[in-house]
């Protein structure tokens, strides 16, 4: 069998669109400072205010909302940063100490953020999720209080592909008093959103999710919305975040938000089509296996396995010398040794947490792909389980 290169990342980091590496080249040429106000920098602002317009419109926000950040980490760190402001206009409330609600799924720059609040006295609550890794609506309305400032919950799980129902979430948060925010890093670009009609307070983007260059991402603030700066300094981004902007990732994240308006639905039918191929083949050549996450309610090309006595680790470095690439849980944790607190939180013991790759196609994959995938993957499980004392002792 001939081996060939396939991609099976793209929740990880996406390949540059070749219109977007255009746009990068043109907009090297524009050098001049966005805040400058001669020749050179209003080129520049120009490019800026373009790519806000075209974020803008592809989440149904004002350009006005829109603000330009370094990466999805940084924008959720600048929003969660909100529970420990203090003075006005960004105070949430008069009440005491504020507190935080979120999941037991989030990304772990949301995870981390929180856990650091709650080492400086902040309340943090981590609501579970069922089976298919959906937030509990009931423990998630429990949980917000009158002290609760804020409630972010994940629309798209980076790891399981899970989609929340965020209008849902948002009114519950409403409903109580509680300002609510999505990471939608995952989801923006895969599934069509409006952030008017989801009613939510912030989002949450990324360029290199989207066939943009990494380094660029993107906040939607409502307007009204309560707002402390993450980054302080200059007066770019209006005080929002201070920094000169980085006009060649903004064009780029502009060009690449174009293109998913244009490419992402029949993208989107034909990634449904090759991870139903994908899951028919892996149930039919493989015994003991668990699919993660929802079954409908889930990104069109994020597949999450589980193989009971395999690890995932010799998993994915069987599949590379084979010329595929994949991952065993979030890019963002693959050094730790951990089982994915993903796969736990659905109820899944640490063993098949443990036993499990993330499989995401992206625009570049083609049913030949999956094809060579399925006739790689049986051998290299069996591969694997031969060497496992414990699977081959209960067989």
């Amino acid at each position: 069998m001939e081996t060939r290169r396939v991609y099976f990342d793209n929740n990880a980091t996406t390949p540059l669109h070749p219109e977007v590496k255009r746009v990068m080249a043109d907009a090297m040429e524009t050098f001049g400072n966005p805040s400058s106000l001669h020749a050179y920098g209003r080129e520049a602002r120009a490019l800026v205010e373009e790519a806000r317009k075209k974020v803008a419109a592809f989440i149904g926000a004002e350009p006005e909302e829109i603000m330009f950040v370094g990466s999805g980490s940084e924008g959720n760190n600048t929003v969660l940063s909100i529970v420990t402001c203090q003075g006005r206009p960004c105070s949430i409330g008069s009440f005491g100490p504020r507190n935080l609600v979120t999941t037991k799924i989030e990304h772990p720059c949301i995870l981390e953020a929180s856990k650091c609040l709650a080492e400086r006295g902040f309340g943090v609550t981590f609501v579970d999720v069922d089976s298919d890794g959906k937030v509990d609506l009931d423990r998630l309305e429990d949980a917000i209080n009158d002290r609760t400032a804020l409630v972010s919950v994940m629309m798209a799980n980076n790891e399981i592909g899970t989609v929340q129902d965020i209008k849902t979430i948002a009114r519950i948060c409403h409903d109580k008093g509680a300002l609510f925010h999505t990471d939608a890093v995952q989801a923006v670009g895969k599934v069509r959103l409006d952030v008017k009609e989801l009613d939510v307070d912030f989002l949450t983007l990324s360029g290199h999710k989207i066939y943009a260059p990494k380094g660029i991402g993107a906040v939607y603030v409502r307007k009204g919305a309560p707002f402390c700066p993450f980054i302080r300094g200059g007066h770019q981004e209006r005080g929002r975040r201070a920094g000169t902007e980085n006009t060649i990732g903004i064009a780029a994240l502009g060009k690449a938000v174009e293109l998913r308006d244009l490419e992402m639905d029949a993208e989107g039918e034909r990634l449904r089509a090759m991870k139903e191929r994908l899951k028919e083949g892996i149930a039919a050549a493989i015994p003991d296996v668990h699919f993660v996450g929802h079954p409908t309610d889930c990104l069109a090309g994020t597949l999450n396995v589980s193989f009971e006595g395999a690890e995932g680790e010799a998993i994915l470095l069987y599949l590379d010398l084979a010329g595929i690439a994949v991952s065993t849980g979030s890019a963002c944790a693959s050094g730790s040794l951990d089982p994915s607190h993903v796969i736990l939180a659905t109820g899944l013991s640490p063993e098949c947490a443990h036993g499990s790759i993330r499989i995401s196609m992206g625009r570049e994959n083609t049913m030949e792909d999956v094809d060579y995938f399925l006739d790689v993957l049986p051998g290299v499980i069996s591969r694997i389980r031969k060497m496992s004392s414990a699977y081959a002792g209960r067989k």
